[in-house]
């Protein structure tokens, strides 16, 4: 694991970790083909890291980082444990892998947006029995196509020979894990923070969606800054609001309305770090690329992601992590380690979770360059890149089950939502005299003002 982690600590420019520095706790693996609980562990480590960098630099003084692989794993599920309340599924109904007459294909139809541009290339469905018979009809190379012209989201299973063979696998796994840029600027040297809370006083402006981007900010609300999430008018998520808003304000702006984009541009110009996760060109179209970012706030730390790279045929594709894991040949993977007859996806969302405390250690890092320097700085990573990373670690022979959930895990707080009373688990990562923890509750969507 040291190893992964001092692969991700040249991407960052960090030094490795010392001997010592890091250590992992907790056996056992969750049940896949692949190392996801060393990749939880490593990647949660990574931020850990890279907070302890900022706390040694900025105070003179070192933390150890311990991370718990069995919380970590856990952590890369679900957080949040409701009392006497269910938070909605987190899947539309025909949501899933299909059959077609060469193979699978996985229509991603969680947006009522996306299940239409399906529905109007393959027929209304009620249910997913009514939808497997009309993809039965397509291959499934065909449908993908289809879909994603007409601007839905599909991903044909392919192996990860053919991916590493498909125009878009060479660009993508060309990529560096973690693409970092800066720029010449004279940001604020003032720390706002201090060991205990590291990032007290930082400003982070959140325009990110389902579920990496989320995470990231998530992460950085526990160590201290303030995030204000930005959604458009009519968004929703309600499957993963409760356990990714946690610890942050919520608010709403049309970026296509003029008053809607003065608040922003005054938000972005006060802002620490921006993270985002819209498509390559999404905030170019809207008049808020790199360049136009940089030149409102250039000493800004911009982290961001998309799905499938940031080169290559398939820069600008919608996708989501089940989507990446068809395409880039883990779900076959996972079929074959299993002799099963469909797709096997990891047992979690695994290459969101990770790419978003990659995201958080990018932010972190960038914010540790501008105290030092004042310099600005571009961080980009991609689900697709992350799925390399996971290759790259091979598959894994079965080990020992991690030991089941217990009330021992859960946090002595009680967490107040909109929709009920919660527990949270115990943080994965741990530094002594810095504490994770998260002053606020989930919250909804559009909750709050679009202020500081």
């Amino acid at each position: 694991m040291l190893d992964m982690l001092s692969a991700i600590a040249h991407d960052l420019d960090l030094p490795a970790p010392a001997d010592g520095a890091v250590r992992f706790a907790s056996p056992g693996n969750l049940h896949s083909a692949f190392a996801v609980t060393e990749m939880a562990g490593v990647s949660i480590a990574a931020a850990g890291l890279a907070i302890a960098a900022l706390i040694e630099q900025q105070a003179g003084e070192c933390r150890r980082v311990l991370v718990d692989r069995r919380l970590a794993a856990f952590w890369f599920a679900s957080s949040l444990r409701p009392q006497r309340w269910q938070p909605p599924p987190l899947w539309d109904p025909i949501a899933g892998d299909y059959q077609t007459r060469d193979g699978w294909i996985r229509l991603h139809t969680n947006a009522p947006h996306h299940r239409a541009i399906a529905e109007q290339i393959l027929g209304p469905a009620t249910d997913r029995d009514g939808m497997a018979r009309r993809v039965l009809s397509w291959t499934a190379g065909e449908l993908e196509q289809a879909i994603v012209e007409n601007g839905g989201c599909a991903a044909q299973m392919r192996s990860w020979q053919q991916w590493s063979n498909h125009p878009q696998g060479l660009a993508v796994n060309a990529e560096p894990l973690i693409r970092r840029q800066v720029f010449d600027a004279e940001g604020s040297r003032i720390w706002p923070g201090h060991p205990e809370r590291p990032l007290a006083g930082v400003r982070v402006l959140d325009l990110t969606r389902i579920l990496a981007g989320p995470i990231a900010t998530r992460l950085l609300a526990g160590f201290g800054a303030e995030v204000l999430r930005i959604d458009p008018p009519d968004w929703q998520e309600p499957g993963v609001v409760p356990e990714v808003t946690l610890g942050k304000r919520c608010a709403r702006l049309d970026l296509r309305d003029a008053d809607d984009r003065r608040v922003f541009e005054r938000l972005l110009a006060q802002a620490d770090i921006l993270v985002h996760g819209y498509r390559t060109d999404a905030l170019e179209r809207l008049g808020y690329g790199d360049a136009q970012r940089r030149m409102m706030n250039p000493a800004l730390v911009d982290v961001s992601l998309n799905a499938y790279g940031w080169t290559g045929p398939w820069r600008l594709r919608r996708g989501f992590d089940s989507l990446v894991q068809m395409s880039t040949g883990i779900a076959h993977a996972g079929m074959r380690w299993q002799q099963a007859s469909r797709p096997v996806p990891l047992p979690v969302q695994a290459l969101d979770h990770a790419t978003g405390y990659l995201m958080a250690a990018a932010a972190i890092r960038g914010l540790s360059e501008r105290l030092a320097t004042g310099r600005g700085s571009l961080a980009r990573l991609s689900l697709a890149r992350t799925a390399k990373w996971l290759e790259e670690q091979g598959t894994v022979a079965d080990d020992l089950p991690l030991a089941a959930e217990t009330q021992a895990d859960l946090g002595f707080r009680r967490e107040h939502t909109p929709w009920g009373p919660a527990q949270r688990l115990k943080p994965p990562l741990q530094m002594l005299g810095t504490l994770l923890h998260w002053d606020r509750g989930a919250c909804e969507l559009g909750s709050s003002e679009a202020c500081w």
